[in-house]
């Protein structure tokens, strides 16, 4: 199937489900959000393509239905917890015999100094992505999850922490429910010491604030550099432990920060682009208006008006 090298990117996820992401989406590192399914299954049943997605899934569901993944199809009975992510294309039928249910997505940035939380089985191409419960076991995950929702909606200053610790009492719950669901602890090989290095410097240049140097490695070249080791070989080590390319993941994290920026300081656009690494204020708004149709500008008074 061709469908099978698309990729579902979080945008396109919320432009299929909600017309667009909400406004927080893309401030601070990473991204967590978690759902209700109610508004997605039975008669307003959407398809689900086959696909992979850039994001990771946990969910809750109620009712009968099929999950194809990649090597194989489970038949969901009553209720499950499921996992997916970015390696593991899947979609779902019969949807319309869901009753409801609740779920989470991420991003790797969500977790990338919290944990490799992909090398849990779960979330391989060879593990179990689906597990059967008991209604006991239903109320167990139904409770993580709606203390996700009360978490996010709070003001809590380290919620996020806390989103990470409910992700690994899911996660946690899987393993002990099923012996081959397992986390593997293998040595870290050089595509993985390549990548953490990566992100850690990656990472190191945010938030920017206006006393510190201003961004100094903006392309993939310039972090090979810094790494001491040839481009190619950066960028295939980030594709193989992360999916997406060493340019994808600069570009996501200088986007989430000008927007940031735009949003919370009193910067002008241009001390702004500065800061970020542009020379000219005009590649800004085009790398800008790239990803997010609309100029750096338009986009401060749109958020003001949230």
């Amino acid at each position: 199937m061709e469908e099978k090298d698309q990729i579902e990117t979080l945008e396109s996820f919320y432009e299929r489900k909600m017309d667009g992401p909400p406004a927080s989406f893309g401030e601070g590192m990473g991204h967590f959000n978690v759902f209700r399914l109610e508004p997605f299954v039975g008669e307003q049943a959407q398809p689900v393509p086959y696909e992979r997605r850039e994001f990771y899934k946990i969910m809750l569901v109620y009712g009968e239905g099929s999950v194809h993944f990649a090597d194989r199809m489970v038949h969901v009975r009553e209720r499950a917890l499921t996992f997916s992510a970015p390696s593991i294309p899947y979609y779902w039928e019969n949807t319309e015999l869901v009753t409801g249910g609740v779920f989470c997505i991420f991003n790797a940035l969500f977790f990338s100094q919290f944990g490799r939380i992909n090398q849990y089985s779960v979330f391989q191409p060879g593990g179990n992505h689906v597990f059967e419960l008991s209604e006991e076991e239903a109320v167990l995950i139904e409770q993580i999850f709606s203390r996700m929702m009360d978490e996010l909606a709070s003001e809590y200053a380290h919620k996020q922490d806390v989103m990470r610790n409910l992700v690994f009492e899911l996660l946690h719950f899987a393993t002990k429910k099923d012996p081959a669901a397992v986390y593997v602890r293998q040595p870290m090989n050089a595509s993985h010491r390549i990548s953490t290095l990566f992100l850690e410097l990656l990472e190191r240049q945010f938030p920017v604030d206006p006393s510190p140097p201003r961004v100094r490695l903006r392309s993939a070249s310039d972090f090979a550099r810094q790494l001491n080791i040839h481009v190619n070989h950066l960028n295939r080590a980030v594709k193989t432990t992360t999916q997406m390319t060493t340019s994808q993941l600069i570009a996501s994290r200088t986007l989430q920060e000008a927007k940031v920026l735009l949003r919370n300081s009193s910067w002008t656009v241009s001390e702004i682009a500065y800061a970020l690494g542009y020379e000219e204020v005009t590649h800004f708004n085009q790398f800008f208006k790239k990803h997010l149709l609309m100029s750096p500008l338009k986009y401060r008074n749109s958020s003001l008006l949230d």
